[in-house]
């Protein structure tokens, strides 16, 4: 660290240089990132819904299973020559549109409703690609909509559908992480100028969070060329990269102007800042990184991408702090306190605070009772979590005004919203080719399932040509046996070994809703007798989501471990790290239940702009939520606790040390709480629900962590445990290399 010390500033210009080149090359290809993101969950290589989805295209050839829906408002109605003219000029166009292979019009999709009473409410349903070209086809059909509505004049046409929802969220995500950083910049500028009372030193902060945000923007962009990344890895970039950057900036210039008013040599200043500051910055990141790494565990390349993305920005982060920061500090000397500061009670010094220091005095005199109450307090807010359930929410995770949720709203109202559950059940007749002999038992099946509770249509060769055009009767010849033909096509692979029928729910089913629904599909098919496998969007949103949750676990016990380890080496002792995890797992449960009472339930829904009808929290939430807030309440730990050794280790009371850490590191990290809790509260404001819901708990739990649990809760047991906080037994003493972090 020393080296590093003497490097940054006494060649200064040449670490600026480095940092300015890394920046001017990272620009463009951070700028194209966004693009590359994505909305898709992905898959699970060996998952049910996986073989499922590889047999419909190997065996059945099914190539175009993904769908755009399309709800068509009419007016004049659809049954008026007028309306169904204009209609029939949008299916024409529409059956052009490339990448389109084929579109289904309202009345053709079987006893599923697709054109209202009234006629003026229409679903029309356009195949298209699976997987290569898929968003590009479905903006050419948005395309072609807008063009026809504006040429039609009578016509209002929504897309919903599987595609166009991801890809709003793929859109929503990216501009709500641009509106958040407008929103958040100034604010944090005008908090940072109430801390230091000085326009340079506020700038400082702010420029090292753009750095390493867009330098690991690029990183990201590198990583969409080889993988699938996730449109939330921008937002876990951003909030880390604001949120940490200015965090570690504050720590590291406070401490700058500390000692550059012991010592007028900026240098030296800014060496002596690299040692002390930049230690625990050093320290802290590192804490961050390996929470952050616990979403690298999953085998889900979505998940892993946001894991390496948070990996990412938190290492540029630190490496910025420590290097860039120090280097710009040691060229500036007094005029980071430049133009001049401004004479508020709260900047007069960076030194401790006569007002902390008094607080800490009261809540050590009565440890036990503000030890109790905080914690009580917090397994309050925590109670909701016990309720807690984890899914894909769809559409419906975003909010109301986005073209892809309303139009998925109108079809509901249609009663045709079982199209985006649909199941695939594929029946396996063990290598013998289907006979005659066959038939009674597939079409067995078949009436079994139609049967269902809640089942709207069976898809399979024993529908009637009414089924296939509306149930009236009407139509017939040619388009009739064209339909029956296909029909009898998707039905039976190729060497007809295996039968395939799809099932259609009678309403577009929510994360909460599949499971009891698919219990009753798997029971009917295990009366069959025929071996089968399920699958289908439902089924794969399922397994996505346990594969998440599974891996939870693993990812806790993980960090507990590896942070376990980190604070008894740094603090030499096994009781202070035993607290951090206790008083960080508080405050994730904490998170964890206002997120679960306001999303799932509904509290408080409407003014934050969360829909009351979402039910789920996306199955990524709770180990998203863990890993960063996880990482960043360590920062607050790290911060207050080598105070406190600092101070022991020059040789003050353990209950004298406590007192005066508290003093000299509260107005720090309260105004580090504050940045980041604005940071946090920009994402609510977005239009996706999973966004909303990181910025939610992120800023509750950065609220709850600043405050009650690092300025009361820690206190208070420090005072408590007195001498114990730093036992070690001395053969581990011994075995453990030293390492000495302050700031």
């Amino acid at each position: 660290m020393r080296a590093l010390s003497l490097l940054v500033t006494r060649r200064p210009w040449l670490v600026l240089g480095l940092w300015g080149l890394l920046a001017l090359l990272s620009a463009y290809p951070a700028s194209l990132a966004p693009r590359g993101l994505s909305a898709n969950p992905g898959g699970l290589e060996n998952a049910e819904s996986t073989r499922v989805t590889t047999l419909l295209r190997e065996r059945f050839g099914e190539t175009d299973t993904n769908t755009a829906l399309l709800v068509t408002r009419h007016d004049p109605p659809l049954g008026t020559p007028a309306g169904q003219e204009a209609y029939n000029r949008l299916l024409a166009g529409l059956e052009e549109v490339a990448g389109v292979s084929r579109v289904l019009p309202a009345g053709a999709q079987g006893s599923v409703p697709t054109v209202s009473e009234d006629g003026r409410l229409s679903l029309t349903v356009a195949q298209i690609p699976l997987e290569d070209g898929a968003t590009q086809t479905l903006a050419r059909v948005r395309a072609y909509v807008a063009q026809a509505e504006a040429a039609a004049g009578g016509l209002s046409v929504g897309v919903t559908g599987g595609q166009a929802i991801a890809d709003d969220f793929t859109e929503f995500a990216e501009s709500d992480t641009k509106r958040s950083e407008l929103t958040a910049l100034p604010l944090t500028a005008l908090v940072l100028l109430g801390v230091f009372g000085a326009l340079v030193a506020t700038g400082l902060p702010l420029a090292v969070g753009v750095l390493s945000i867009t330098v690991a923007m690029a990183g990201l962009y590198g990583l969409t060329r080889v993988t699938e990344v996730s449109s939330f890895a921008q937002s876990i970039i951003t909030m880390l990269g604001l949120g940490a950057g200015i965090d570690y900036a504050l720590l590291m210039v406070n401490r700058f102007r500390e000692e550059l008013g012991q010592d007028p040599d900026p240098r030296a200043a800014a060496a002596r800042t690299v040692l002390t500051a930049g230690r625990s910055v050093l320290f802290s990141g590192l804490t961050v990184a390996i929470a952050m790494a616990a979403l690298i565990l999953p085998p889900i390349a979505f998940v892993r991408s946001m894991g390496l993305g948070g990996v990412l920005v938190v290492l540029l982060t630190v490496l910025a702090s420590v290097t860039a920061l120090p280097a710009l500090l040691a060229l500036l000397g007094e005029r980071v306190n430049s133009p001049r500061r401004l004479r508020l009670p709260w900047t007069a010094g960076a030194g401790s605070s006569g007002a902390w220091t008094a607080f800490a005095r009261r809540v050590t005199r009565r440890p036990g009772l503000a030890a109790l109450l905080s914690v009580l307090f917090l397994l309050l807010l925590a109670w909701p979590a016990r309720e807690m359930q984890t899914g894909y929410a769809g559409a419906w995770g975003l909010t109301p005004g986005v073209e892809s949720r309303d139009a998925l709203a109108d079809v509901r109202d249609l009663g045709a919203g079982g199209l985006l559950s649909q199941f695939e059940v594929i029946l396996d007749l063990e290598g013998q080719r289907y006979g005659p002999e066959d038939r009674a038992r597939f079409q067995g099946v078949v009436e079994d399932l139609r049967a269902l509770p809640g089942v709207q249509t069976v898809v399979s060769p024993f529908l009637t040509p009414a089924d296939l055009v509306g149930g009236e009767g009407e139509g017939g010849g040619t388009d009739t046996l064209a339909a029956l033909s296909l029909l009898n096509a998707r039905s039976f692979s190729a060497d007809r070994t295996l039968l395939r029928v799809t099932v259609v729910p009678g309403s577009y089913l929510r994360a909460d809703q599949i499971d009891p629904f698919q219990a009753r599909l798997r029971g009917a098919l295990a009366a069959s007798g025929f071996p089968f496998l399920l699958g289908g969007a439902p089924i794969g949103e399922r397994e996505f989501s346990r594969a998440i949750t599974g891996a939870l676990p693993t990812a806790v016990l993980t960090v507990f471990a590896a942070t376990f380890l980190l604070l008894m080496v740094a603090f030499r002792s096994l009781l202070v790290p035993l607290k951090s995890l206790l008083m960080n797992t508080l405050t994730v449960g904490a998170a964890y239940g206002v997120v679960t009472l306001v999303v799932q339930g509904g509290f408080l829904a409407g003014p934050l702009g969360i829909p009351d009808d979402v039910g789920v929290l996306d199955s990524s939430l709770p180990l998203l939520l863990f890993a960063v807030l996880f990482g960043l309440s360590m920062d607050y730990e790290i911060f207050l606790l080598s105070r406190v050794q600092e101070e022991v280790l020059r040789g003050h009371p353990n209950d004298e040390a406590v007192v005066l850490a508290v003093g000299r590191t509260a107005r720090i990290i309260t105004s580090a709480a504050l940045i980041m809790f604005i940071v946090f509260c920009a994402f609510i404001a977005g239009r996706v629900v999973a966004n909303k819901s990181i910025g939610l708990g992120l800023a509750v739990a950065v609220a709850l962590d600043a405050t009650l649990v690092r300025l009361v809760l820690v206190p208070a047991f420090l005072k408590l445990a007195g001498r114990w906080n730093w036992w070690l037994p001395g053969w581990l003493d011994r075995l453990l290399p030293r390492v000495r972090i302050e700031h």
